[in-house]
């Protein structure tokens, strides 16, 4: 007989969200009959009787900072409950396969669309018929399912509050805020992106009434803002577009932010002054870098010259953008770290862009992309770490980097202001190309930041 508590599933971190990992599970596995617990590490603690008590535990891990975390988990699970049948599922749990089976960290992973074949993992568990340790699941899948699913409306109830999650900061104010997903998966193929190896170009559409069914439930909760969390919400823009039409005829007052490629902005201009009146309070863009040879490296589609038109179209729609870079990457040159810092400066962006954002450095997990070009400075994978290692072929870029990324972790740290952050980032960088920094006058005094989450996004 199933008992609540036998599936126990698992958050790290997803970004400083709520975690929608956690809640499309807890709405599939309730629809099959199951009783499932769930808890967000990142602000709960996990009770060793629960662990104790759950025949099956599942941990979510969709980046490199949940993998990690999770891997670290597990070994507590391990030794509170040898006899659980552990599974790690989301982006990072196929790429890293290898390693969780070698190191006895999980029993079996689910990479891709993982709803569908938790329930049935859980459906054979209950049944007898497990997958044999130390193998994918489904135990033929060679590739991570990526069947089309039937979606429920999320669970939410029993997770935290959103009053334990990012909130947006506009004109002094902190607004709870919700995050949801149109589309899962991404129809581009930019080649240091962990979807890429996992979606290989597909990507999927969840159904309008099902997103604005979870709107309004976290709307009900308190949510005065949505994050769109798809990795790119233009993949299919009429689709989105509908959804976020929906969203702003039932609350009007509700503003929201999403991440759409450079390219998608430039294509789709024409979207943006809509987007603007239905309550976009920003975009997020991995522009990534400045040198159009790094771009083409990492096979993101646009160029510099393009990352400029992109800021004059928002800017015209009255939409901010907040961009996210890559700056540390085997072809970045030391001129390509100021030419960045430069480009933030002269475009005002100093308050735009989280500070996290300068110290950021390549991740390249197994299986990547970028293993197929791959040059000199690639070194072995370091199962461990979830990550090939690598050293620029200039020296200085690495030392720059540990520098860089020393600044921003006291600057977050002590609470420092952004522009104090950015000023000792720029000084750092000029003396290690041997020059003299610019002036930078302090902030206008009239000063009015743009808005934000209170999460810096992180990978």
């Amino acid at each position: 007989m199933r008992s609540p508590g036998d599936i126990l599933l698992v958050s790290c971190y997803e970004l400083g969200h709520q975690p929608l990992s956690l809640a499309w599970p807890l709405a599939i596995l309730a629809e099959a009959g199951f009783q499932p617990r769930a808890v967000d590490t990142a602000v709960q603690s996990l009770d060793d009787g629960a662990v104790r008590r759950a025949k099956l535990v599942a941990i979510s891990v969709p980046m490199h900072t949940a993998m990690r975390l999770g891997a670290d988990l597990a070994r507590c699970i391990r030794e509170l409950n040898p006899e659980a049948h552990l599974t790690f599922y989301g982006l990072y749990a196929c790429l890293n396969a290898e390693h969780l089976f070698g190191s006895g960290l999980a029993d079996s992973v689910i990479g891709g669309e993982f709803e569908q074949p938790l329930v049935r993992l859980a459906l054979s568990l209950e049944n007898g018929a497990a997958p044999a340790k130390g193998v994918r699941y489904p135990p033929d899948g060679a590739r991570p399912p990526l069947e089309r699913q039937s979606w429920p409306s999320p669970r939410r109830d029993g997770l935290p509050g959103l009053t334990h999650y990012a909130k947006l900061l506009r004109d002094g104010e902190a607004v709870l805020a919700g995050y949801v997903e149109a589309t899962r998966g991404c129809k581009h193929t930019c080649s240091h992106c962990p979807i890429t190896p996992v979606y290989g170009g597909r990507f999927f559409a969840i159904p309008r009434e099902v997103v604005l069914a979870d709107i309004r439930n976290q709307v009900a909760a308190g949510a005065r803002h949505i994050t769109f969390g798809d990795p790119d919400f233009l993949n299919g823009p009429t689709h989105s577009l509908r959804i976020v039409r929906g969203m702003h005829a039932e609350f009007p007052e509700l503003t929201f932010d999403a991440t759409i490629k450079i390219e998608h902005i430039l294509r789709h201009a024409d979207l943006l002054p809509e987007l603007h009146e239905l309550g976009c309070a920003f975009i997020v863009s991995a522009v990534e870098s400045l040198s159009d040879a790094v771009l083409e490296r990492l096979r993101k589609g646009h160029t510099a010259q393009d990352v400029d038109h992109a800021l004059e179209v928002m800017a015209s729609a009255g939409i901010p953008l907040r961009p996210t870079f890559v700056p540390f990457t085997p072809w970045a040159t030391r001129d390509d770290y100021l030419r960045l810092l430069h480009w933030v400066q002269q475009r005002n962006l100093i308050d735009s862009v989280d500070p996290v954002q300068y110290a950021i450095r390549l991740l390249i997990p197994p299986g990547s992309a970028l293993l197929e070009n791959a040059g000199e400075w690639l070194g072995p994978l370091d199962p461990a770490a979830f990550s090939y290692c690598w050293r620029h072929p200039d020296p200085s870029m690495d030392a720059l980097h540990a520098e860089v990324s020393a600044i921003v972790e006291r600057s977050e740290v002590d609470g420092r202001d952004t522009w104090d952050t950015f000023v000792e980032v720029s000084g750092a960088a000029h003396r290690v190309a041997g020059r003299e920094p610019g002036p930078l006058a302090g902030p206008p005094r009239d000063r009015r930041r743009p808005p934000r989450l209170s999460e810096s996004w992180f990978c």
